[in-house]
């Protein structure tokens, strides 16, 4: 059998890669298939020894659920977050990390699964999970507060404050609210890390997403949404071009930074780091008054944003492709992740009434049935998604951005697909 640099396993057709420890090192025994240079079908037991490459986790080996094996699902808001839930019985485990964005990522849409389903279950899976990272007295203890990954799982505290009315959880928010102080920015948008001037488009997701829930049940809301606007415009002001569509990242030290042109930009739309930002921008547009002087602005950066997605869906599949703009090369490939992020903005544009439902309902429900062919249900009843890439930062071309390895329920994807499952899927989970 051959091993990369992650171990894998071919069962049914489908890689399964072992779950991570803390050391990033794995041993399993296991049971599956290969077939050989003549073609000829084996069955192989071993036990497997080997580093892996810091990425996403498959959880509990044991876990189980009682979707048929095979099957295409109808739905998948439900038994997508119970396969989430079933694998990682401590979502600590779900990534290398053990406090990061992807809980945070994650989070949200569980909030919203409960909140449409008034099932206490998904509440107290978060609850469970932040507790490790905050004492009863409301001492923070996640992550350090030194790169906008880490600041995106507060959201998580103002969450489950306005969920239980735990002061704790209100004490911890504020405290990485506080750390926003001295955190560095350039033209108004916040370094990626503290430590160079970097300005990804996914950071204003990491960032934004805290500031706009602390708005929301914290407090300071004043505050908070005013650095949230700043930073969304900031970054429109130097991504955004003409037809909507957002470049990854900007540096004010084009010199240091590979991927960077003269003027300090990478080269790409690149369909998940767009994804962040076409996020993002709704939700704020959901909390912001109308009446704040922001408000016509970040409204206008959505509009041209959604319309620069409608032209650029794939006509065949109603995706959208891992580099946005560049479908027609054959290397090219339509992305869930991007995808799942895309169907999401623009159904909440939608739902918020900033979008016309007959000129992008469409789009929304295409883009939504296009995810459908990466979620299948493996062996153990659980849902996989397949065909995303995991970890992405950025790349100084498209070659670069479109050969990347796919990964086994790569975890932006999974929790991409739960955003856009449970927002489509809204009428029947209530």
């Amino acid at each position: 059998m051959k091993h990369r640099n992650f171990a894998t396993l071919w069962l049914g057709g489908v890689a399964l890669v072992g779950a991570i420890n803390m050391d990033a090192q794995i041993t399993y025994s296991t049971t599956g298939y290969t077939t050989d240079a003549d073609n000829v079908t084996m069955k192989v037991t071993q036990q497997v020894t080997t580093r892996l490459r810091r990425t996403t986790s498959q959880g509990d080996p044991n876990a189980r659920l009682e979707n048929t094996p095979g099957d295409a699902p109808s739905k998948l808001a439900l038994p997508l977050a119970e396969s989430v839930m079933v694998r990682y019985p401590d979502y600590r485990s779900a990534y290398w990390k053990d406090y990061t964005y992807v809980q945070g990522y994650m989070f949200e849409a569980m909030d919203r699964l409960a909140q449409l389903t008034g099932d206490s279950k998904y509440t107290e899976y978060m609850q469970r999970y932040i507790d490790n990272f905050v004492d009863e007295g409301g001492n923070y203890r996640g992550g350090a507060l030194t790169n906008l990954d880490n600041f995106m799982t507060g959201s998580t505290f103002c969450t489950l404050y306005a969920r239980t009315g735990d002061e704790k959880y209100k004490k911890a928010a504020l405290q990485i609210l506080k750390g926003i102080e001295t955190y560095p920015s350039s033209d108004g948008q916040f370094w990626h890390g503290n430590k160079s001037p970097n300005m990804w488009v996914d950071g204003v997701f990491m960032m934004q997403m805290f500031l706009i829930r602390c708005a929301q049940y914290v407090g300071e809301s004043d505050y908070c949404l005013d650095v949230a606007c700043r930073n969304v415009k900031a970054a429109a002001k130097h991504l955004q071009r003409n037809d909507g569509l957002m470049l990854h990242a900007w540096t004010t030290e084009p010199t240091k930074a590979e991927w960077a042109d003269a003027n300090g930009l990478s080269p790409e739309v690149w369909s998940e780091g767009m994804g962040w930002y076409a996020l993002v921008v709704p939700e704020l547009l959901g909390v912001l008054p109308v009446t704040h002087p922001d408000y016509k602005d970040v409204r206008d950066i959505y509009i041209k944003m959604a319309k620069g997605l409608k032209n650029w869906q794939d006509k065949n599949t109603g995706g959208w492709f891992m580099v946005v703009d560049k479908g027609t090369n054959p290397l090219n490939f339509i992305d869930p992740s991007g995808t799942a992020m895309f169907v999401y903005s623009i159904q909440r544009g939608i739902d918020l009434g900033l979008l016309k439902e007959k000129e992008f309902g469409d789009v929304a429900r295409r883009g939504y049935a296009s995810l459908f062919p990466f979620v299948r249900v493996n062996g153990n009843g659980l849902l996989d998604v397949i065909g995303a890439c995991d970890g992405v930062t950025i790349k100084k071309d498209f070659v670069t951005y479109v050969t990347l390895d796919k990964v086994l329920n790569a975890k932006e994807a999974v929790a991409g697909i739960l955003w856009a499952s449970v927002i489509m899927e809204k009428d029947n989970l209530k």
